[in-house]
This record gives structure tokens, C-alpha cells and sequence, in this order.
């Protein structure tokens, strides 16, 4: 049987989304279908969506599940009132919050993904600037300026997890791609010119052979890039020189973009400019 869930909100429905997902993450043996349903502003919008969810009901012979950020109390009273199992976020936490703190919450529509601090915003932005601009060993010579630079070989996972540090914290960082120039004479991979006075930032990532040959027969099918034997040799020399010059590293065969990014900014020590949004 499928379950159905919904993440409503009257702003993005990203705090719901993002609550949402984490807890039903958990019952890995439930087949749920997630529907993310945002700017629920008004009471019509929230009439016309209590009737998709009693339908939903009907329709999955099951109760869907609610899970809702919904500040404006005659919006969450429709949405209280429609077929499901909710869990509203907001009323639940709150509340006791106002007795701790002895004080009333403002009840504000999306004062948790909005701009905010002009400062903050701008940090995301220059951060998200110098990956763009520091992207695939572009600018080597703006590495003074880097908190951490990460290198691998071609489509290891280097450029989303740059952009998604840069935007989830502030941090900048920089990418370098490891290829058959850096090889010495005797074939072994050695530390390009560029990186070696940053060795103190560096931070390698590597993956599954057979995972990296996948990602890169999409791009460029039937080619020696993509043969196994081609990703084999450039997995095992890139791990040669992390063990050699003692660089960190992790496999992001089997982690999400967001484990990456939080298991190197904690071994690294790195200083995030600001919180995840």
C-alpha cells in the first residue's frame, strides 16, 4: 500500500520538506509518494488542497500523512480539518518554546528562508562566486583565497559539492581536476605545481570504479574515459597520493552531496560563514 505525504506551508515548504523527508527517511519498508505542496497563503488555497488530500485518501484506501509549517491559524484550521495524520510543526514546538522563553512568537511567514542579515547574503554569494570562477582548476592563482580546495579525477563529485559548501555555508571552495598531465615519467601521479603551495587545504575525494565508469559512459559512451580499466588506473593513482602525501579523503560513492560536504568541514575544522537554510 502507498502512503501518501504532504509538506504544506504558506512560504517555500522547505522546512517542512526538509523535516518531512528526514523523519519518514526512517521507514525504509513504507512505500510513501512525497508532495510537497508550498505558498498555501490563503483560505481557498487551503480549501481547494483539503480536497486533493480527502480524494488522495480515498483514492490510496490509506490516511495521508500532513506535515505542515502553517503560521496563519484560520489556514491550519482547513487544513486540521481535512482526512490525514498531521503533524504540525509549528503548534508542536512553539508553543513550548513561548513558555520557556516567557515570550510570544511573531508568527512570521518565511523568516527562515528569507534574505535576512545583508551581510550573510552577500557571503553567499561571493562564495558561490568563487566556485563558479575557481571551478575545474580555473583560477589557480585565487587559491590564497580558498578555505579548502578539493581535488579527484573527472566527475568524482568535485563541482556540486564546491557549489553546495559555498551556498549551505558560506565556505570557498575551490576545485582541481587530477589527469594524466600530473603523471611523472615513471607513470605515478604527482601534486600539480598549483596546489602544492596549498597542500594544508587540500581535500581529495575518490569513488567506485565501477560507479565512476557508469558516470562517465553518459557523457562520453564507448570511450577510453569511460572504460573501466581508464578509471581503475586513475582511482588507484589518485588514492596513491593521498596516502602518500597524507591528504584527507572519502569515498563519494555511497554519500549524498550534503554527507560530503558536513564529514569534510569536520575533519577539516572549517569555519562556517553562516548556518544551512
Amino acid at each position: 500500500m502507498t502512503r501518501t505525504a504532504f509538506f504544506i506551508s504558506d512560504g517555500t515548504g522547505i522546512t517542512a520538506e526538509s523535516l518531512g523527508r528526514s523523519l519518514l527517511a526512517q521507514f525504509e519498508n513504507v512505500d510513501i509518494r512525497m508532495v510537497t505542496k508550498p505558498y498555501v497563503d490563503s483560505v481557498d488555497k487551503a480549501r481547494q488542497l483539503a480536497e486533493v488530500i480527502e480524494a488522495t485518501a480515498v483514492r490510496d484506501g490509506a490516511t495521508p500523512i500532513i506535515i505542515d509549517t502553517i503560521v496563519d491559524e484560520q489556514i491550519r484550521d482547513v487544513i486540521r480539518d481535512a482526512a490525514g495524520f498531521k503533524i504540525d510543526i509549528f503548534s508542536t514546538f512553539l508553543k513550548p518554546l513561548e513558555e520557556e522563553l516567557a515570550t510570544h512568537s511573531s508568527y512570521s511567514v518565511g523568516r527562515t528562508h528569507a534574505i535576512g542579515s545583508d551581510d550573510v547574503y552577500m557571503d553567499r554569494i561571493h562564495s558561490v562566486h568563487f566556485a563558479l570562477d575557481n571551478d575545474d582548476g580555473a583560477r589557480t592563482h585565487q587559491y590564497d583565497k580558498a578555505d579548502v580546495i578539493l581535488i579527484g579525477v573527472s566527475r568524482c563529485g568535485k563541482t556540486p559539492t564546491s557549489l553546495y559548501l559555498a551556498l549551505q555555508f558560506g565556505i570557498r571552495a575551490a576545485n582541481y581536476p587530477l589527469t594524466e598531465d600530473d603523471l611523472d615519467e615513471d607513470g605515478i601521479l604527482k601534486l600539480p605545481k598549483a596546489l602544492a603551495p596549498h597542500r594544508h587545504k587540500l581535500f581529495g575525494l575518490t569513488i567506485d570504479p565501477r560507479r565512476l565508469a557508469a558516470i562517465r559512459h553518459e557523457r562520453r559512451p564507448n570511450s577510453r574515459y569511460s572504460s573501466m580499466d581508464q578509471c581503475l588506473q586513475e582511482i588507484s593513482q589518485a588514492e596513491g597520493l593521498y596516502r602518500q602525501l597524507h591528504i584527507p579523503f572519502i569515498d563519494t560513492t555511497r554519500f549524498s552531496v550534503e554527507e560530503i560536504s558536513t564529514r569534510m568541514i569536520a575533519e577539516r575544522g572549517l569555519m562556517r560563514r553562516f548556518s544551512p537554510r
